[in-house]
């Protein structure tokens, strides 16, 4: 079977790992004329690890992140909300990793070439049409819009992220993808190590948040490349995008520091971590609402094609390596191919709404959200404020939705 995949994010090229050691031909078109280590960080949890950690890779996760130790949900004002360990420490059978993006990117690129060969993933192809019938023909046009390629596979799978071209076809009238009002800047430099070296903030809740973290080494055994992200609502849940939601738009951290005030974080200097910032990025906090079906025939989605959704609960990734694993697994059946299609939307499909969904309304952040709007100044005592039961039942309902719970990833 071949399979022609359009995306080389994440999710596209972990799916074509995991297709290809399932014995499946894949050739993964990207329409960047070449793929750099662009973004910032991310946490993966271990249920996607463990299908990292499936396909060999676990060695290379550890030469380029960060093992989390630990997770503290808090209030912007200081006051610790709740205190989580992560991964091994929490007792999973594999680590939580805080990454670089664009380092994980390359790291499964890298992988593809020495797997599947050196023209596996071809640069400079845009997808702009696609015929099905027996099989699949896929149209692909250069930069300057001139026809570059034609291809023919048994499956196309989408993995063309957020502006998807595929899901446009598919669903011509969807428009463009939905704003929170929340604008988030990111970033991340070289910075003095705080809490353990493996610690992960989150202070602050959906409207007004501060989240920082290591993502890997320093220049010095005293620093950590550290990640930061800020988000401030500045519009109306349902306005219009204010610009196009890209990994790569500038900002300037200066322009930042009126929000600086909003947030006390004992353990660093939030403030002196982003002004230190050469480069910041900022994006709109957007999703789509979740589609009635993400497969027509030999063609589907995968990743934040089918399920873009707020960056909250380390689940953004997570969910697009989840869905690579159970399209090969569904694809390696006895079924032909569009039945097998069929049965991974028929897993993956509910799920990722499940999370899409549970996003809106702060992911396991919503503890944070709750404690806030019962105490806007803070609190010297929790249980004077919520009963910590609660906040524990958020998170733990969150990570069963998501698939990932200590006895879902263990079994």
């Amino acid at each position: 079977m071949r399979i022609v995949i359009v995306g080389a994010g994440i999710g596209g090229l972990t799916a074509a790992l995991t297709l290809h050691r399932a014995g499946f031909d894949c050739v993964v078109h990207e329409q960047s004329e070449q793929v750099r280590e662009l973004g910032v960080g991310f946490n993966m949890l271990p249920h996607a690890v463990k299908e990292l950690a499936a396909l060999g890779l676990l060695d290379r996760l550890d030469e380029i992140g960060i093992r989390a130790h630990e997770l503290f949900y808090s209030h912007r004002l200081g006051p610790v909300i709740l205190r989580q360990p992560c991964g091994l420490d929490a007792g999973f059978s594999l680590p939580q990793f805080s990454l670089h993006r664009g380092r994980l990117q390359g790291m499964l690129l890298r992988a593809v070439h020495e797997r599947l060969g050196p023209d596996a993933v071809r640069l400079g192809r845009r997808l702009v049409a696609f015929e099905q019938g027996d099989d699949v023909r896929a149209d692909f046009v250069d930069r300057a819009g001139q026809p570059v390629e034609s291809v023919r596979g048994d499956v196309l799978v989408a993995a063309d992220g957020i502006h998807s071209t595929v899901r446009s076809l598919l669903f011509p009238d969807e428009g463009p993808p939905r704003w929170n009002g929340v604008m988030l800047w990111r970033g991340a430099t070289d910075w003095p190590v705080f809490g353990t070296g493996r610690s992960v903030i989150i202070a602050g809740g959906t409207a007004t948040k501060f989240v920082v973290y290591p993502i890997a080494a320093g220049s010095t055994p005293d620093t950590r490349l550290t990640n930061w992200a800020l988000c401030v609502r500045t519009g109306q849940d349902g306005d219009p995008p204010p610009q196009r939601q890209e990994w790569s738009r500038r900002a300037d951290p200066a322009d930042l520091q009126p929000h600086f005030d909003r947030f006390r974080l004992p353990q660093l200097d939030h403030a002196g971590l982003v002004m230190a910032t050469e480069e910041c990025f900022e994006f709109p906090m957007c999703d789509r609402d979740p589609l009635p079906h993400w497969t027509q025939g030999r063609v589907t989605l995968l990743g934040d094609a089918a399920h873009p959704m707020y960056p909250m609960g380390s689940n953004g990734a997570g969910q697009a390596i989840l869905d690579a694993a159970s399209l090969a697994r569904h694809l390696s059946g006895p079924a032909d191919a569009a039945a097998a299609l069929l049965a991974y939307q028929e897993e993956r499909l509910p799920a990722t709404r499940e999370v899409v969904l549970r996003n809106r309304t702060g992911g396991p952040e919503r503890v944070i959200d709750e404690v806030e709007r019962l105490a806007p100044e803070g609190f010297s005592r929790l249980a004077d404020v919520i009963d910590p039961a609660a906040l524990d039942a958020i998170v733990g309902g969150y990570a069963r939705a998501a698939g990932a719970s200590l006895d879902q990833v263990n079994s």
